[in-house]
């Protein structure tokens, strides 16, 4: 009986196996790039131009010239501090009106939480003008405020954060209410530690996108003590020559915090993602 059971339960089913070749595909695939990118880190200048993967003589000189150019450090610091408090103002100011769109009821509610998510469907590349005539006529041109402001609160987050309210029990609030609490202490006390998923995704999201900002920051910064990582790494290429194994090097060492941020947190991603998704 076990011998006859043995060959079944060690078959393996022809739609798992392509599932996992699949996956596992699709996981080489995404992971070859960073691979080659650390490995060119390695690399010096007379290697750069070599296609083999791996470099014939590694070295960490590339590492130690871009940590001792104090210009890489500085937009380090630049890009973790943009990072951070966008993305606390987006924890807070999402929530708040996610909140108030999800528990009051007032006469236009859902006409504003459709004129916020119809701004989804606006492409970043068509807001980049109005917010730079915006930050010409209030002086916030090359301005950590000017590079922060377009992003400190976002329909994504507004709408997250109202579908997780949603299921927050009336009850709960009710209750704090005949206990004396203010609308604001009912929000802060009782219905945010309720959402903590939606936080932690909403928050390692908007970090994220925030750390490998471009397109915005190059345009409204011309100072270099100004720029963000991202863009501080073009830095390294100049028209006679593109130092690319520098290049390489500063973003191995800018992917660092997302890999960790990433391997860390990732349980609260795929549960925030998961959730939204079925709440949504």
């Amino acid at each position: 009986m076990s011998a006859a059971a043995s060959p079944l339960a060690l078959r393996i089913e022809p739609g798992r196996l392509l599932t996992w070749l699949l996956l596992f595909g699709g996981g080489l695939l995404m992971v070859t790039p960073l691979a080659f990118m650390f490995a060119t880190s390695l690399k010096d200048s007379s290697e750069i131009y070599d296609l083999a993967f791996f470099p014939a003589h590694p070295t960490l000189q590339n590492y130690v010239t871009v940590l001792s150019d104090g210009r890489f450090l500085r937009w380090f610091a630049n890009s973790f501090g943009i990072a951070v408090a966008v993305t606390l103002s987006n924890v807070f100011f999402d929530s708040l009106v996610g909140y108030t769109l999800a528990k009051f009821q007032f006469r236009g509610r859902y006409l504003v939480f459709i004129a916020i998510l119809s701004t989804l469907m606006i492409p970043t590349e068509m807001l980049v003008i109005p917010w730079y005539v915006m930050a010409k006529n209030f002086g916030w041109l090359d301005s950590y405020w000017g590079i922060m402001f377009p992003g400190m609160m976002t329909a994504f987050g507004t709408f997250l954060m109202k579908q997780f309210f949603e299921t927050v029990p009336n009850d709960f609030l009710e209750a704090a209410r005949i206990d004396g609490l203010n609308e604001f202490a009912i929000f802060w006390r009782i219905a945010m530690p309720l959402v903590t998923p939606a936080l932690s995704a909403l928050a390692i999201f908007t970090f994220l996108s925030n750390w490998t900002a471009f397109i915005w920051p190059l345009i409204v910064t011309t100072s270099k003590e100004l720029y963000t990582l991202p863009v501080g790494l073009t830095s390294f290429a100049v028209e006679s020559q593109v130092q690319w194994e520098l290049i390489m090097t500063g973003a191995a060492l800018a992917t660092l915090p997302t890999l960790t941020v990433f391997l860390l947190l990732q349980r609260y991603i795929v549960r925030g993602v998961v959730l939204a998704g079925l709440k949504g």
